[in-house]
């Protein structure tokens, strides 16, 4: 019976009514009840159980999913909530209920990716996937060498050093940036913090779709896409383990310890019975 459920955020994630990440706070918020009683985190859940949210049914889809690549225009809010003016749900109306995953500034624009997946959506947005992203960056002023070595270096921003990257400039004003981490206005704030400001930002890729609809503009993504970016994310983690940073192996060189084996002649001489 047990191989037979699944969490509950993955089970709402997979009707295709928001992401993983937003089920998580709507069972915090006790909006979500199990056969009639309010759901906890780490409910699981099958085919049988009755789910509702905020008192509507919700129930699991085999429907062919929705995978849209959508060029969004400066201006529109990468937010599922309709209250928000200029958000992206209402911008594209699209006729079925479709999210984002990730998302982009509101003074940005380019590539980002619409979906009902919500499986899809946990697996990109892990921290920890590595998964690329391309931008192109205007700034304020001539960019020099130096700017570009140390943006590709890492910079200090929000408490941490930005993973090195690759970068290249462009023009004059202009330069190209591959991040594998998503910080909050990760690209204005590193331009920031070595004296430049950002007049205008895009994304151009995402993994292994590049940008190719006008702005304002949206296509779904090709099986062959779909396939090959599946296949990309495939080894990426799922848990929520894999969002949380790297802890640091001690140094090997010091407090250094050999382990061996019962069947090693050495055994008895390390005080073993």
């Amino acid at each position: 019976m047990e191989e037979n459920l699944k969490r509950l955020n993955k089970f709402i994630g997979e009707t295709g009514y928001c992401s993983r990440r937003e089920a998580d706070k709507l069972i915090d918020e006790k909006r979500v009840t199990v056969n009639g009683a309010v759901a906890e985190m780490g409910t699981k859940v099958s085919q049988d159980d009755e789910v509702r949210i905020d008192g509507k049914l919700i129930v699991e889809k085999h429907e062919k999913m929705v995978y849209l690549a959508f060029n969004k225009p400066v201006g529109i809010e990468c937010t599922t909530n309709l209250e928000v003016k200029n958000n992206i749900v209402d911008y594209i109306n699209y006729p079925k209920r479709i999210f984002p995953i990730g998302r982009l500034d509101k003074a940005s624009e380019g590539l980002i990716f619409m979906t009902n997946d919500g499986d899809i959506v946990n697996k990109i947005l892990r921290a920890r996937n590595n998964h690329e992203k391309e931008y192109t960056v205007t700034v304020n002023k001539p960019i020099t060498e130096r700017f570009i070595q140390r943006m590709g270096n890492g910079v200090p921003i929000l408490d941490t050093v930005t993973k090195k990257c690759k970068v290249e400039q462009i023009s004059k004003y202009t330069f190209k940036i591959i991040l594998t981490q998503g910080l909050n206005r990760q690209i204005r704030r590193m331009s920031e913090y070595l004296g430049y400001e950002v007049t205008a930002l895009k994304r151009i890729r995402i993994i292994n779709i590049s940008l190719d609809v006008p702005v304002g503009r949206y296509r779904d993504l090709t099986d062959a896409e779909i396939k090959e970016l599946n296949t990309l994310i495939e080894p990426s983690s799922k848990t929520e383990e894999a969002s949380l940073p790297k802890v640091e192996a001690p140094n090997k060189s010091s407090n250094r310890r050999t382990f061996i084996s019962k069947n090693d002649p050495r055994f008895k001489k390390r005080g073993g019975q």
